[in-house]
């Protein structure tokens, strides 16, 4: 396995980040581009088209957080993380808000790796990096939305949160249910300085 090394998405990153949404047609679900779970555009009032220029606009203004995993100058993974403001837009948000004691200072909330990289780590990395960037900027709360697989074998495709043991490894504690098949699960990130 290769050494990975993690960067914060940003305009310095967004070349190699666009080159793997690209190699994976926009990530599918119709080139999302990972922007599923940022305020939709008109919210923003936002005159961009969806897609790319969405995300594009989005890191430019310091809107959009990710961890991206790098094996050499190719950017093979990554886990978007940022604030409920950040990514206010989750997956059964209804059932999520009606158990909700108090939001997270941050959310994870798609996890994502090049298809020739699966089964590497590249998944563990990424979300470790997220956790590291996150303790790099205050720490706090962070709140994930993995699949609960209980043991059965998933496609990949319907893992964009990761795993619920991925995120066990990491130290996250199990809250409860949402939706079918996922959870919410929870974990303090102390701060570290930026060293």
């Amino acid at each position: 396995m290769s050494e990975y090394a993690i960067r914060p998405l940003d305009t310095e990153t967004w070349d190699a980040f666009a080159r793997l949404c690209e190699k994976h047609n926009g990530m599918g679900f119709g080139e999302c581009w990972c922007t599923a779970f940022h305020p939709r555009r008109k919210d923003l009032g936002v005159d961009v088209e969806s897609g790319r220029p969405y995300k594009e606009f989005l890191v430019r203004e310091g809107r959009a957080h990710a961890a991206l995993v790098f094996d050499g100058e190719a950017a093979v993974g990554w886990c978007q993380f940022g604030t409920p403001e950040e990514l206010p837009r989750i997956i059964h948000r209804k059932e999520y808000e009606a158990a909700l004691a108090c939001l997270p200072d941050y959310r994870l909330t798609c996890i994502f790796v090049d298809r020739n990289y699966r089964r590497e780590g590249v998944a563990a990395a990424a979300l470790d990096g997220a956790l590291d960037l996150i303790a790099k900027a205050g720490g706090g709360v962070v709140e994930g939305y993995p699949q609960d697989t209980q043991g059965q074998k998933v496609s990949a495709s319907f893992l964009y949160g990761g795993t619920r043991s991925m995120f066990e490894k990491a130290g996250f504690d199990y809250e409860r249910p949402k939706g079918k098949n996922h959870c919410v699960m929870r974990k303090t990130v102390e701060a570290i300085g930026n060293e």
